[in-house]
């Protein structure tokens, strides 16, 4: 990387994390879109802890999110990931990576928009599926046609997804240039209505 690249990302970098100030910043959106990879890095940008929704749920339940669908119900587990996220977003700040049904539960929701900038990765139907059928742990794609299954979350809860404070499309590139997209949505705080950034739009391929 070259001095002047170098010294743009870290001007990014300080705008994005002088506009985020002490609040979280919060990924939302379907599974595959890519929240815990680009949250990680982006946490690591702006030199703030990053936590898994997800993973945090495992810790404390000692089970699979797989295990806690079957044995439980997405209900019990919804109520779960409600608590999990309210103890999360007390402290901050922080990036937390939420699972794809999170900000689909009403509660949840609430306590997501309260708890700090939420962003929406937002991807189109072949990238995602070309990311989750690449493994088979995903307890709600575990049906007859599972990308039809995904086809319809997506008919879902887009519409739910677009609350979110930021949107940010999810595209195949290098996820540094993903990450960027991030930084550059929450520096763009200062303008007016939501904040739209498309990478791949701009010409930033690899």
């Amino acid at each position: 990387m070259s001095e002047e690249l170098t010294v743009e990302r870290q001007t990014l970098r300080d705008q994005a994390r002088e506009a985020l100030g002490d609040r979280n910043l919060i990924f939302v959106g379907l599974m595959g879109a890519g929240k815990s990879v680009i949250g990680r890095l982006v946490a690591q940008t702006l030199g703030i802890p990053f936590v898994d929704t997800d993973a945090e749920i495992e810790s404390v339940s000692r089970m699979t999110i797989a295990e806690l669908f079957s044995q439980y119900g997405e209900t019990e587990f919804r109520a779960l990931e409600t608590r999990v996220v309210e103890r999360l977003l007390k402290q901050g700040p922080r990036v937390v990576s939420t699972g794809g049904g999170a900000f689909i539960n009403e509660a949840t929701r609430a306590q997501i928009k309260q708890g700090g900038l939420s962003i929406w990765l937002n991807a189109d139907l072949d990238t995602l599926w070309d990311r989750v059928s690449r493994r088979d742990h995903r307890p709600l794609l575990k049906t007859e046609n599972p990308r039809q299954t995904l086809e319809n979350l997506m008919i879902q809860r887009y519409p739910i997804y677009a609350e979110a404070d930021l949107t940010v499309m999810s595209v195949n590139i290098r996820k540094e240039l993903m990450a960027n997209a991030v930084l550059e949505a929450i520096t763009g705080l200062a303008q007016p209505g939501m904040i739209q950034s498309d990478p791949a739009q701009r010409g930033d391929t690899e």
